[in-house]
């Protein structure tokens, strides 16, 4: 028997103190000469009773119960009633197993939710063959501010910006290339929707690229019969989204998840008019600069196969 160094007991202490309790000595006062509390005083005296001497040696810490692992054969009955979308509780009743055991089975297969039974949905991924195809437009709302916030100076003393407003930021991405466009407009009526429209048109005609569809949510302005005419007077097939749907717009969601986090929070503006002011800079650095994770890495601007003195040009 092997009795670690701060053992308050051994078997020869053991008996020594059941024999002081037999003695009529109190539990909390023998306990206590021993240095160990009182109910371990009467597990081992209780012991001493039911087992006599052989009750004061140490007991094996062998389980009385091993786990017996689950046959492979069990687990794949599981996982086969499991894909035909029976519940656990159904299963561990029809194979007469514990609900516990299914549900290990199950973890351990990638099972456990119902979801998990169906395989995911494939990602359905496009890109047009061609500059100009097809762009997508989308809204982006920010706030007005003329001091910074809270969240840059650390308090919220002195730091409030009611009454400012708010702003839009319209944007405009190619489909193929991934060339960007986007202006600050003061709101997102369909005034404000069709001179971005034609702006965005202007711009992508600079670079020599023909606008030829343009891709939208449902919001009203872009269901407004003024947006639909400005759409024929520049040629443009309007195509809206699928409703509640914004993935089939993903292109530009997509890019306004970019814009806010490289442009909008990339650091702390002083108002929301110099947050404006960077912007023209930050679209320079996204189309011309920046690697497109989308287009293998490069930048948009060399989708449009530009080279020697056109892209001089341009890009001065």
């Amino acid at each position: 028997m092997n009795i670690h160094k701060n053992a308050r007991l051994t078997p020869k202490s053991r008996a020594e103190l059941v024999r002081r309790l037999a003695a009529g000595q109190s539990n909390a006062g023998v306990a206590a000469d021993f240095g160990i509390c009182t109910k371990t005083a009467a597990k081992w005296h209780a012991r001493f009773k039911s087992l006599g001497i052989e009750g004061l040696v140490d007991r094996s810490s062998r389980p009385r119960r091993l786990r017996r692992p689950t046959p492979d054969i069990v687990a794949a009955e599981v996982i086969s009633l499991r894909r035909q979308r029976l519940p656990g509780k159904e299963v561990a009743l029809r194979l007469n197993l514990s609900p516990a055991t299914v549900s290990r089975i199950l973890k351990r297969a990638g099972l456990s939710r119902m979801k998990d039974i169906d395989p995911p949905e494939p990602v359905r991924r496009y890109e047009r063959q061609r500059p100009g195809e097809m762009i997508h437009i989308d809204i982006k709302k920010l706030g007005r501010f003329a001091q910074a916030g809270h969240r840059v100076t650390g308090t919220r003393q002195n730091c409030r910006n009611q009454g400012a407003g708010w702003e839009f930021a319209h944007v405009a991405i190619d489909d193929n290339s991934r060339i960007a466009f986007s202006q600050i407009r003061k709101d997102e009526k369909k005034g404000s929707a069709i001179a971005f429209l034609k702006a965005a048109v202007a711009y992508y005609n600079s670079l020599g690229v023909r606008v030829e569809r343009v891709m939208t949510d449902n919001g009203s302005c872009y269901k407004s019969f003024a947006f639909a005419k400005a759409c024929r007077r520049l040629k443009i097939k309007h195509i809206r989204t699928k409703p509640y749907t914004p993935k089939t717009n993903g292109k530009a969601e997509r890019f306004i998840q970019t814009a806010l986090r490289e442009w909008a929070y990339a650091k702390a503006y002083e108002t929301s008019d110099q947050r404006a002011a960077d912007l023209p800079t930050w679209m320079h650095r996204y189309n011309w600069h920046r690697p497109h994770g989308g287009i293998h890495y490069k930048p948009p601007i060399s989708r449009l196969g530009l080279t020697g003195n056109n892209l001089l040009r341009l890009h001065s």
